[in-house]
């Protein structure tokens, strides 16, 4: 369940996932430096019209693909809230594939129907978790 994880967010403070009970959760492999960078935008207007109903935007930035994402925990917090107004959780920059991914992107893979080859293809990939963390 994706209630068991744990992570840091961009700040480095602990983010227990346990705290997301309950919600529909909106998970994202993220960069500043890409052609889908501007769904920033949108994705905050979605945690904003629909927070109040118990919906959540995650953002993982990462740096796998083609590395859009070199700046580090700092430069990517002041980018997205400057730029798009990010007011939904950034979490530290990991890894979506490979041996590094990180355990919440392992499980997302492994569990997601129709999810094909185990391996996210690029920045902004979506993962929809409902309110009783079934995966579509």
């Amino acid at each position: 369940m994706i209630y068991q994880f744990v992570f840091r967010d961009i700040t480095g403070a602990s983010v227990a996932f346990s705290q997301f009970r309950g919600k529909v959760l909106l998970i994202v492999n993220t960069a500043s430096a890409c052609g889908l960078t501007p769904q920033y935008k949108e994705l905050e207007e979605l945690y904003e019209k629909y927070k109040s109903q118990g919906f959540e935007v995650i953002a993982f930035p990462c740096n796998q693909f083609a590395h859009q994402e070199p700046g580090s925990s700092e430069d990517i917090l002041r980018f997205v809230r400057e730029k798009y107004g990010v007011t939904f959780p950034v979490m530290e920059k990991s890894d979506v594939n490979g041996r590094s991914t990180n355990e919440l992107f392992e499980y997302l893979k492994k569990s997601c129907p129709g999810f094909l080859v185990n391996n996210v293809k690029w920045n902004f990939t979506k993962f929809l978790s409902d309110h009783q963390s079934s995966l579509s």
